[in-house]
């Protein structure tokens, strides 16, 4: 029991934030009231297993510091000399990486609640920690509203709309946390100031260029790795799982019973469980963000492949792209080979039916854009376009609005804007179209 006790004491001390074996050390002898010479050593030892990783959680600390041969050889010599001077309470503090940032300094779950404006208990209960949503067949008392599609390849998609006020968190946590963290440079998905033309644009002109889907993006990455970002920004382990609790989301079983028939049973299974498990829900403001922050590494290490073989990498969401010259189009294959291992060693998959090598002699197309000499949208797509303003001219745009969206003006716009984006002159032929739907609307 006694050498418990002072197991969980050292473990207080070294989850203090100090970043040198010095520090550690002095903290820890101040705890046990002497400077043993085997602290040094001891931290020393701490440092070389988490020094170089996300801040530790105190229960990993613990495991440490029990099966530490050193600490354990220390104890069975001077155990009766051995006692805590001072027992640490004081809570875990933000690191020095909030400053670099400047996110705001939330030291306590008290903090936490403050900050959110809410109670404790109701921070604890958008949190969720204890999995108790995933057990609530009540939809009013669940945080989502749930809206299952089956894609065209059999697969199933589950769009998870957050509620009202646990939007209003996550837009708060996404605006005053997330919004000042960068990205990687290779990323251009949900960024400001980048698009999907920014996405494309490395590639135009290129000898061949090889495009790969990763596959279920959101609800592979998990509670856990959300709860490390957190903690990497600096948040004490408390306030990091509580910020996690909120930006992911354990769907109900009861949403499953509403699936439509003809949904293959291997992909029902693998989306049962997937979905089960804490992750990123596709439809909160709070899941971009995070995605491309817990993709980081990978970018890292696609960026570091791509230039090692010559090419260029970008990432829009899930869609993967590479493009090089005479030497990568000998090895486009192997390269894509590389690029599957490297995602399934960091927890991901590639969707392989949609890989695409596309050399100059066929179209060129990421994310529905044309790159093989500039950036332009497909022909099909624009005289698709084209064809429905211009139905909607002679006959009106309540006989095109097939859907019944209740926004189609604005929708029409919306797509001419786009491409207007990506090629003016044609966007300013679409748009003379537009402009007449409007005087017909008029008269």
């Amino acid at each position: 029991m006694q050498h418990s006790f002072l197991v969980e004491t050292l473990s207080r001390s070294l989850l203090s934030g100090e970043a040198t074996a010095d520090l550690l050390s002095d903290r820890c002898s101040r705890t046990i009231g002497r400077r043993w010479r085997w602290l040094g050593p001891l931290a020393q030892r701490y440092l070389e297993k988490f020094g170089t990783t996300t801040r530790p959680r105190q229960r990993d600390v613990v495991r440490f510091l029990r099966g530490d041969v050193g600490l354990r050889r220390a104890w069975r010599k001077h155990r009766d000399e051995l006692a805590v001077a001072e027992f640490l309470i004081t809570p875990q503090t933000m690191l020095p990486a909030r400053d670099a940032w400047d996110a705001p300094v939330i030291e306590s779950t008290g903090d936490l609640a403050n900050w959110l404006g809410l109670d404790p208990e109701e921070l604890h209960w958008f949190a969720d920690l204890k999995g108790l949503g995933y057990k609530q067949p009540e939809p009013r008392l669940q945080h989502y509203h749930y809206r299952v599609l089956k894609k065209w390849s059999g697969s199933i998609r589950l769009i998870e709309a957050p509620k009202p006020r646990m939007k209003d968190l996550q837009r708060q946590i996404l605006r005053w946390i997330l919004e000042k963290i960068p990205v990687h440079l290779a990323v251009h998905g949900f960024v400001k100031g980048r698009s999907i033309h920014s996405f494309a644009a490395p590639h135009v002109g290129r000898r061949v260029v090889l495009r790969m889907d990763v596959r279920e993006f959101f609800p592979t990455i998990g509670g856990v790795r959300i709860q490390n970002v957190f903690r990497t920004l600096g948040y004490p382990e408390a306030v990091a799982d509580l910020l996690g609790g909120i930006c992911t989301n354990a769907t109900p079983r009861e949403v499953w019973r509403e699936i439509e028939p003809g949904v293959p049973a291997e992909s029902m299974n693998e989306a049962r469980r997937l979905y089960a498990r804490p992750h990123l829900p596709q439809g909160a403001p709070t899941s971009p963000a995070l995605a491309n922050l817990c993709f980081y590494r990978i970018d890292c290490r696609l960026s570091a492949l791509a230039k090692s073989a010559g090419a260029t990498y970008t990432r829009y969401a899930d869609d993967l792209a590479f493009s090089g010259d005479a030497e990568f189009e000998k090895r486009t294959e192997r390269f894509a080979t590389h690029v599957a291992a490297v995602l399934l060693e960091e927890g991901f998959r590639v969707h392989h039916p949609k890989t695409r090598v596309m050399r100059q002699g066929v179209r060129q197309n990421l994310a529905g854009l044309v790159t093989n000499q500039k950036i332009n949208v497909a022909r099909r797509d624009f005289d698709r376009l084209k064809a429905l303003l211009t139905n909607c001219v002679k006959y009106g745009a309540e006989t095109q609005n097939r859907d019944g969206s209740p926004h189609f003006r604005a929708h029409l716009e919306g797509r001419v804007g786009f491409v207007e984006m990506v090629n003016p002159e044609k966007g300013k032929r679409l748009r003379a179209i537009f402009e007449r739907i409007a005087e017909v609307n008029r008269s």
